[in-house]
């Protein structure tokens, strides 16, 4: 399968038949209506949630009027999201609204990510995950088993090799280190991997201290930067911002969207314990457990 798979040129097939259409001067409920689509399936189509067959390409590019030159650039488009990701293995546990997120981080060269009440995915070892999973009631254990193994399969792209693994930088709030799962040891265990972690070359983690009060984030809450790279002679996708909540997940890449996070961003990492004073944090709580 392939390693970035088919998020990338979905998305890119969206944005593009987006811009067509706002060129032909088409808004989305008349595009919509003309297609016989309901405006909640052109939303998803346009950013990049649900794949586009040919013929529909076609369709759309009949209706804005788009150049045989640019239908035929769609049309390929089209063809090459339908590869299918790794990802799509663990189907039956990965939410819909989440499976362009692991596309999207897959094709990334940096991200950065702030979290204010959990050890980043990325980061997690499966005595963390499995903790984290079993908080939802009625999960089964294969359930939990298969989310485990997934967000493992994830955690891949930090140490490969082609394409080159992405950047990593994440704030984490002081508050995530001293909140424990039950299991004290794998608790400890997860501590230490986030230290180990951040040994890597592509790899830094800080720590925002308990005594920094309110913050341009804080009602917010957690939330990904993913930047791109170019490939070939494709130009670079937009960096992207992503945020979840209980039911979905919320994806966001106009250009003033993307800079005030940015901006949030770099306001959290300046305030946060550089990396070496949040190595030495994480070492301190290890040491606790121990006294407690």
């Amino acid at each position: 399968m392939s390693e970035v798979g088919s998020s990338v040129p979905r998305r890119q097939l969206g944005r593009l038949l987006r811009q067509a259409r706002e060129e032909a001067g088409i808004n989305l409920e008349a595009a919509a209506n003309d297609l016989e689509w309901s405006r909640a399936k052109m939303y998803r189509l346009e950013s990049g949630q649900t794949a586009l067959r040919t013929h529909d390409v076609v369709l759309m590019c009949q209706l804005y009027g788009t150049s045989a030159e640019l239908t035929e650039v769609l049309v390929s488009l089209a063809r090459e999201s339908k590869s299918r990701g790794w990802w799509h293995a663990y189907d039956e546990v990965i939410p819909g609204w989440f499976e362009l997120y692991v596309g999207l981080e897959a094709a990334s060269s940096s991200i950065r990510q702030y979290e204010p009440t959990l050890i980043p995915g990325l980061l997690q070892t499966p005595e963390y995950m499995a903790a984290v999973f079993e908080t939802k009631p009625g999960r089964t254990p294969q359930e939990v088993a298969q989310k485990v193994a997934l967000r493992m399969q994830r955690q891949k792209l930090l140490t490969r090799r082609s394409p080159a693994a992405p950047r990593l930088d994440v704030v984490i709030d002081e508050a995530v280190v001293r909140r424990p799962i039950d299991d004290i040891e794998g608790w400890r265990m997860q501590l230490a991997h986030l230290v180990n972690a951040a040994q890597a070359p592509n790899i830094a983690v800080r720590v925002l201290p308990l005594g920094i009060g309110p913050h341009r984030a804080s009602v917010a809450g957690a939330f990904v930067l993913l930047d791109f790279s170019a490939v070939g002679t494709r130009p670079a996708e937009p960096s992207t911002v992503y945020s979840e909540s209980l039911t979905g997940g919320l994806y966001l890449d106009r250009p003033a969207e993307v800079q005030t996070y940015s901006e949030v961003w770099q306001a959290l990492w300046d305030l946060a314990l550089p990396e070496r004073a949040s190595e030495d944090l994480v070492s301190t709580v290890i040491k606790e457990t121990y006294d407690e």
